[in-house]
Formats: structure tokens, C-alpha cells, sequence
């Protein structure tokens, strides 16, 4: 089968960064179905995992864990899927990634793919998805009801994959009043257009762009990017006991600078529940399909950004410049071989 892989950890302007090659077929185990992979797309994860993880023992390494396709086969205990559902998905970190033509995966982890969607559309949303999801409802603990509206959620980097998903979960699901962060024209239109009440500069000390909009604190911080930088300005901008929640990966974290207004920490990690095989780990199945049934109500819309073509080495090569560049508005998305 074809496949975009590397063999070492090279910057993305070397054309061996990342390349196309031939694999054997994965088959299925007893919780896995198989998948044709339709289409994909790029999460800045890909770019983090090729910079940082060399392949153990020349082997070639897989990336990609966004797929949106059809099941080929299920292993012998799937109860979940049959041949021929179209079906999406963010897979495991701990096994190869999807960017292939056939991809195995834990049934656990996959949803239904929505019925009003196309494979690209599909493909842009399952790792955002989830991440968002388990971010405002169980690491934030925000209640999905309209009865919150006395509190305020500030997304920091909110028009990128994972706060273009997190912007429309809040304002559709819940009360809360939405701030989002976007510091050019381009991306602070996008933000609006998902939702956000209010949009401020990141470029700017955000406590201070919030007074300047009339709000003195905030309950909750969704903190996507740049975490490190903006710390003493979202400690600043919490109210007293108020929750901060992180995705990314500062290099260091003072953490005891929240002490003095008894702020609470959140890491969100989407690979977790799969990386460890937790027991709840059919959770991310059961939001893939609330996800899903949002998107097909018309409550939620896709976050494609940008169509990159087929899935090929070039192609996925221009991606990863592009989220390593910081601009990317939205999902990069891929479709067919």
C-alpha cells in the first residue's frame, strides 16, 4: 500500500522530511477495523512527532491521526462497525499513524462519520473534536447547559484546529460568555464567525485587552498555544478559584504563581484514554457520534482551513511548513491517493 513516511528527523525543507513509500498491509486485530483512508488532515502533533521522535531502528514512521474513510474489515470481537461504514477517527499515538491507504485502529476510538459531511470535511474534525470536548466538559467541568451564562471562557488561540472546535462547543452547548484570541484581521473574521462573543489581540497583554473590553476576570482559560508566554497575564485575568486549562507543551511552568488565588491546572491529552487503554476509553467513540449528530443538526460546522489535494509526501510536506509557521486558520486537509 502507499504511504508518506520518514526515516529520520529532518526540518521540513529537506524533501526526505517526509516520503513517499510502499508498505505491507496492516490486518486487523481482535478490537481493530481496517480502514480504506479516504482522506485526512495535518495537526500540528505530526510536525512535533517528526521533529522530536526518530524511527526505532531505520524502520519507516507513519504519521497522520486524522482519518475520515470506509471499514474493509473488522477483527474477530468488533461489535462497533461493519464492512462498508464510513467511519472517522484520531487514533492511537502508540501505533502508526494514518497517512496510508489502509490504516487498523481500535474501534474504541472511532465514530460514525457524519452523514452530511464529505470524507475531507470529516477528516478536519476527530482529534480537534475530541480534544475540545475533553477539555470543556471533563477537564474544565463547564456543565452542558445554558444556565452558566455568569461565566466566562477565555480560548487563547482560538482560531486555530483545536479552538475552532472549542469556540462552537461553547457557545452552542453551553452559557458561557466565549473570548476568543486571534491577532490578525484574517483570523480574528474566523473567530467571529465560529461564535466567540468577543475577540481579543494574544499580541497584546491579554488582562489588559480584557479591561480594555470592560471585562476585569474570566472563570475558565482554554490556553491552546503559547502557554509559557502568556502564564502571568491568564493568572492575572482568572477570577480567585478559577480553572486553566493547557494543551501544549511549554518547556517550563511556574505553577506556583496560582497559588495565591487557589487557580486549578488541567492538561488535556487526547491520546491518553488510547495510549493507556483506559477503562473508559469508549468514551471517545460515544462523543465522535454526539459530534457527529451535532454536525448533521447544523449545531457545529466543520473547521477545514485549507484543501492540500491528495495525500501525497509534497503535499504533506507543505502542511507541516504551514502549521510550523504559525498561520495556519482552521484544519489543513487532505483526500485520496
Amino acid at each position: 500500500m502507499k504511504a508518506i513516511a520518514y526515516y529520520a528527523s529532518l526540518p521540513i525543507s529537506d524533501a526526505k522530511s517526509l516520503q513517499d513509500i510502499d508498505l505491507p498491509e496492516p490486518v486487523a486485530g481482535p478490537r481493530d477495523v481496517l480502514v480504506e483512508v479516504k482522506a485526512i488532515s495535518v495537526n500540528p502533533v505530526d510536525t512535533k512527532v517528526r521533529q522530536n521522535v526518530a524511527p526505532e531502528n531505520g524502520a519507516a514512521k507513519v504519521l497522520g491521526w486524522d482519518v475520515a474513510g470506509v471499514v474493509k474489515a473488522v477483527g474477530s470481537e468488533v461489535t462497533l462497525f461493519k464492512a462498508g461504514d464510513k467511519v472517522f477517527y484520531a487514533g492511537s499515538i502508540a501505533r502508526a499513524g494514518g497517512n496510508s491507504e489502509l490504516h487498523v485502529v481500535d474501534e474504541r476510538i472511532v465514530g460514525h462519520m457524519p452523514k452530511s459531511l464529505g470524507f475531507a470535511e470529516a477528516a478536519a474534525l476527530p482529534l480537534t473534536a475530541i480534544t475540545a470536548w475533553e477539555l470543556l466538559f471533563e477537564r474544565l467541568q463547564i456543565r452542558e447547559t445554558k444556565t452558566n451564562e455568569d461565566q466566562r471562557l477565555l480560548i487563547v488561540g482560538a482560531a486555530g484546529g483545536v479552538g475552532s472546535i472549542l469556540t462552537q462547543l461553547a457557545k452552542q452547548l453551553t452559557g458561557l460568555k466565549v473570548i476568543g484570541t486571534a491577532s490578525r484581521e484574517q483570523t480574528r473574521d474566523w473567530v467571529k464567525e465560529l461564535g466567540a462573543d468577543l475577540v481579543i489581540d494574544h499580541s497584546q497583554p491579554l488582562s489588559e485587552e480584557l479591561k480594555r473590553a470592560g471585562i476585569d476576570s474570566v472563570t475558565h482559560v482554554a490556553s491552546l498555544t503559547q502557554t509559557d508566554q502568556h502564564l502571568d497575564q491568564l493568572v492575572e485575568a482568572l477570577a480567585p478559584q478559577g480553572k486553566l486549562a493547557l494543551i501544549d507543551d511549554p518547556k517550563s511552568l511556574d505553577v506556583s504563581k496560582l497559588k495565591r488565588k487557589s487557580l486549578s491546572l488541567h492538561w488535556e491529552f487526547m491520546y491518553t484514554r488510547s495510549l493507556f487503554e483506559t477503562p473508559d476509553m469508549i468514551e471517545q467513540h460515544n462523543l465522535l457520534n454526539r459530534v457527529a449528530e451535532l454536525i448533521d443538526a447544523g449545531t457545529l460546522k466543520t473547521t477545514v482551513g485549507e484543501h492540500f489535494g491528495t495525500i501525497n509526501a509534497a503535499n504533506l510536506r507543505r502542511a507541516h511548513e504551514l502549521l510550523e509557521s504559525g498561520k495556519a486558520k482552521g484544519k489543513i486537509v487532505l483526500e485520496g491517493f
